[in-house]
């Protein structure tokens, strides 16, 4: 009895991600054969279709899931404690100047070993 009732249900939810798929695409077709209606009408029309589909999605368990996942992310960035500006700039620029410092020391260093490979190879660089 449980095998048959979980079959429905993922068979619902195939049938509702289809119908989302339908409208999204439908929307699209719509939107270009419908290119000579005013840009309004067609906006209106298009973010009504979204609409529709959002709210046909969040009706899945994985439209739920991702609903959930977003609150909480929302949740969890309200946490978040953000660097003042001097912050920001400071640890920028710490940034810039190790990124400066160690792009010459490769830089030396690749010259040293070109020039100790050229000297065992005897090639000239």
């Amino acid at each position: 009895m449980t095998s048959n009732t979980e079959n429905q249900g993922k068979a619902l939810e195939t049938v509702k991600w289809v119908l989302v798929a339908i409208i999204l695409i439908g929307t699209v077709i719509g939107n270009n054969i419908f290119s000579e209606e005013s840009v309004l009408i067609r906006a209106v029309a298009v973010i009504i279709a979204a609409v529709i589909a959002g709210g046909i999605a969040l009706q899945t368990s994985k439209g739920r899931n991702a609903l959930e996942f977003a609150s909480e992310s929302r949740t969890e960035v309200r946490k978040v404690v953000w660097p003042t500006r001097q912050e920001a700039i400071q640890t920028t620029l710490i940034v810039l100047v190790v990124t400066a410092f160690m792009a010459l020391v490769l830089w030396g260093l690749d010259g040293i070993l070109v020039r100790v490979v050229a000297f065992i190879t005897d090639v000239k660089v």
